[in-house]
């Protein structure tokens, strides 16, 4: 019976918050709605002569909830803030990769910038590997992670997993449970969605080579890309647990090679450096302390600040390598 009464708190808290965040746009509605049903989910298996009898009917009610929540649909067409205003999309013709709106921003502060949205081309047989950026705003826990393809030419793709926020909106781990943001994949210059971060929100950025093969990384690219063109035409929402920056780049990875089992550190996804380190994912010819400390691309991101060779410049001395140029050597 304990259990059974947790998950009644629990379901109960839930669905009074889905009801107040979530529901009517008129806020006393919305508060007597949320209020309404979380007395009647605790009322009813009280209330009723047999506990279990009440209980199967606060679930009913609870079902009730979790459909309308279901059917609220996410949209493309609200009034975006302006660095998540255009949608990306793909064209796919064989190697040639053709994206548009990539972003390349000018940022003078994080609000204050020149926007610049471009058409970029590159040639999946010129791959090289993909690294992991994991950039840090408070808790050593919590990460946002961005995923970026390096390429023989020099250059890279950065794809960063966010939510598509609109005018007067700020981003919230809270409401990032619920139906308020929509998924959008930043696809961008290392300069754009690295610099803003390391330069003009005070993030601390650290960058990890991965030791994933070529093969699978362009398959974890395409992957991707379908995702980002699929979400022209059906939007998506965001979900802090189950679609979020980290979440979201696992689920790729298991479209492409399913094996690797879950593990608490893709939710707390501030440690899993640790976790790439434990399966070989990362360099290990260093001690873990070690190889972050190397990892720390904060202070040059800042000084290579709108450089044309940012990317060079931020993995000067950067340990590890990919495993085809391994294999060169």
């Amino acid at each position: 019976m304990l259990l059974a009464v947790l998950v009644l708190l629990a379901v109960t808290a839930w669905g009074a918050a889905a009801l107040w965040i979530d529901g009517p746009a008129s806020r006393p509605l919305a508060a007597a709605l949320a209020v309404g049903f979380a007395v009647s989910m605790l009322a009813l298996p009280l209330r009723v002569r047999s506990f279990w009898r009440g209980l199967l009917a606060a679930a009913l009610i609870f079902a009730g909830v979790l459909v309308w929540w279901n059917s609220i649909e996410p949209r493309n067409d609200r009034a975006w803030l302006p660095d998540v205003a255009e949608l990306p999309r793909a064209r796919i013709d064989g190697d040639r990769v053709t994206i548009s709106n990539v972003r390349n921003f000018h940022y003078r502060s994080e609000n204050d910038y020149d926007a610049h949205w471009e058409e970029r081309s590159y040639d999946l047989s010129q791959l090289r590997g993909v690294d992991i950026f994991l950039s840090y705003w408070g808790s050593p826990w919590i990460a946002h992670t961005i995923a970026s393809w390096e390429f023989a030419d020099g250059r890279h793709l950065a794809i960063s997993i966010e939510t598509r926020k609109e005018h007067g909106e700020a981003y919230s781990a809270v409401l990032g449970f619920f139906r308020q943001f929509e998924l959008y994949y930043v696809i961008a210059d290392e300069r754009d969605v690295i610099g803003v971060r390391a330069n003009h929100r005070g993030e601390d950025v650290y960058l990890y080579r991965m030791r994933t093969p070529v093969p699978t990384a362009r398959a974890v690219l395409l992957d991707y890309l379908e995702e980002v063109n699929r979400l022209v035409e059906h939007p998506r929402w965001y979900n802090a647990f189950s679609h979020n920056c980290t979440t979201t780049i696992r689920h790729h990875a298991q479209h492409v090679a399913a094996g690797n089992p879950f593990d608490w550190r893709i939710l707390v996804n501030g440690k899993i450096d640790e976790l790439g380190y434990e399966r070989h994912q990362v360099d290990t010819s260093l001690p873990l302390e070690e190889l972050r400390r190397r990892s720390n691309i904060t202070e040059k991101a800042r000084a290579a600040a709108g450089a044309a060779d940012f990317s060079a410049r931020i993995r000067e001395g950067l340990p590890g390598s990919h495993p085809q140029l391994e294999d060169r050597r």
